[in-house]
């Protein structure tokens, strides 16, 4: 006689009360670091407010730190930014931030040593600085803080610091300026020296000081007077400072960012994130019209997996600019357009460039995804996108990799999502926001492949693990299903919410628990289902 289940009402062994209601596992402090890392916490879950949930991970990491394993957050924070594996950086600036105002000096020195690899434009300094500022009782500025940031301004060569402090000049109220001041920056490096007087005392000023001394210094001056001029320059003379010096939109005054010559100019070199957060304005003015130049070209790059990758372009960042450039119309501000859809298949194609290649496994998976009301929310903070929309994205890249698989939605009950390989995204995320949501039981995928006697190597979940309808456990169900079928079947549980639960038994080494949008998914599905971690 089978042993009766327990339901999701009430707790195995090891678990907490979620959110809802019901009983999960609770995640360790690592993955949830991980979990926040690619999600955030902006815009909260379905249960908990985003304030809440944003000190709900402030304090895993805070007990990361308390346990001595503050080195190893530092080195998880750090492959997470240099991978380009988050849609976002402040969490990553902000855990980072957390280890910088660490007691412990090792990890203090670890934090601030990261500080380039992390924070690699000014905007990403300027936040950090107002998350040191925040954290800290006092001014926050001792020793260990302002060589870090000398450090920043010191490591980088002359040509690109003019570049990189004209293009971001301030943030939050923080400018070069302020951090020059603040961390005493002094250099012995003439060029660099050119840098700081202009931020200082600006181009009349550091002309005076540093024309003629050098070739080299007379091209920095020559640049930043290109910006200087571009301010008050007609249309024709902005295009000619833009051809020649390569500036970005970021240079261009408001009044010539209209003109559909001065965009093409642009356009020539624009890098792969301005370019794809400027579709919308690019259309609305004409330079992306159908069969034209520049549509072809924005097409063109948008497929090259190689330009994606070096600008560590993100999946998510990929699907919010499909999905806004589709439906036409920004979230914020009046801007409208007519979409290109050639750009729109582009897009399409790059979501799915952007994540990391990996080969088929050869396995069967039946891909789970939770369409209860709880993934109604919005995901990584965007108002557009809720979480079921970015699970079924997900499920998608599983299934542009596997051959094998079955896909099914299910809330309270097994539910038809009818996606499949050959739609496109935002044929997909129309189709799952029309599914209706109900409760969560996140053991529906199991009991349902054991009741059809379905042959599953793996599972595939896409949740937020508050699950609480069912009247058996998610863990225990995939365990009744392995005795069942004679399989050693696998469940991944892939987290649409930086929460703390999961329903993956931590114990179960066939279980595991992954953060939703993270880049490298495939790669990590792929090394646990052949047996590499």
């Amino acid at each position: 006689m089978a042993e009766a289940a327990v339901p999701q009402s009430e707790p195995l062994p090891g678990m907490v009360p979620n959110s809802a209601g019901g009983y999960s596992y609770k995640v360790s402090d690592l993955q949830r670091l991980r979990r926040f890392l690619c999600l955030g916490s902006e815009g909260g879950t379905y249960y908990i407010g985003e304030k809440q949930l944003g000190k709900e991970n402030a304090k895993a990491i805070l007990r990361l730190l308390a346990e001595g394993k503050g080195i190893e957050v530092v080195k998880e924070i750090v492959e997470f930014s240099v991978e380009g594996r988050t849609a976002k950086q402040n969490p990553i600036i902000f855990a980072l931030a957390l280890c910088a105002r660490d007691g412990n000096l090792d990890v203090k020195k670890a934090a601030y040593t990261a500080l380039c690899a992390v924070c690699r434009i000014p905007t990403h300094l300027f936040t950090f600085v107002e998350f040191c500022e925040a954290l800290s009782e006092g001014t926050g500025w001792g020793r260990c803080h302002r060589g870090a940031i000398k450090a920043w301004y010191l490591s980088k060569e002359a040509k690109y610091l003019a570049m990189a402090v004209t293009k971001y000049k301030q943030r939050n109220g923080w400018s070069h300026l302020d951090l020059l001041r603040l961390a005493h920056v002094k250099t012995n490096d003439p060029l660099q020296q050119c840098v700081f007087k202009y931020i200082v005392k600006g181009i009349d000023v550091a002309a005076q000081e540093f024309s003629g001394k050098s070739e080299k210094a007379d091209e920095v001056l020559t640049f930043l007077r290109a910006v200087e001029a571009v301010l008050k320059a007609d249309e024709a003379t902005a295009i000619d400072l833009i051809q020649k010096y390569n500036l970005v939109r970021e240079h261009i005054p408001t009044q010539l960012l209209s003109s559909k010559p001065v965009w093409l100019a642009l356009l020539e070199k624009m890098p792969m994130t301005a370019m794809i957060r400027n579709l919308g304005k690019m259309t609305a003015i004409g330079v992306l019209d159908p069969l034209s130049e520049a549509a072809i070209e924005v097409c063109k790059r948008l497929r090259d997996q190689s330009l994606l990758q070096k600008a560590r372009i993100h999946p998510f960042n990929v699907l919010l600019a499909l999905k806004t450039y589709e439906q036409g119309r920004g979230d914020k501000g009046k801007l409208t357009w007519k979409p290109n859809q050639s750009i729109v298949s582009s897009l399409d194609d790059c979501f799915y460039a952007s994540f990391k290649y990996v080969e088929s496994t050869g396995k069967r998976f039946l891909l789970a995804i939770d369409v209860s009301g709880s993934m109604s929310c919005p995901v990584v903070g965007s108002n557009s996108i809720t979480a079921a929309c970015a699970s079924a994205a997900m499920t998608m890249v599983t299934m542009k990799t596997e051959v094998n698989y079955h896909v099914v939605g299910f809330s309270t009950n097994l539910v038809s999502v009818g996606i499949n390989s050959k739609m496109r995204l935002d044929e997909v995320m129309r189709t799952i926001s029309r599914i209706p949501m109900g409760g969560t039981d996140c053991a529906q995928p199991m009991l349902w492949a054991a009741k059809h006697n379905t042959p599953v190597d793996v599972f595939i979940v896409y949740t937020d693990s508050e699950t609480w309808a069912g009247s058996i456990h998610p863990s225990e169900a995939l365990r009744r299903y392995r005795n069942k079928m004679k399989i050693d079947a696998k469940l991944i549980v892939c987290a649409m919410a930086s929460n703390g639960f999961t329903i993956a038994d931590p114990d179960d080494p066939g279980m595991l628990d992954m953060a939703g949008f993270d880049s490298a998914a495939p790669l990590v599905i792929k090394n646990f289902v052949t047996g590499l971690i």
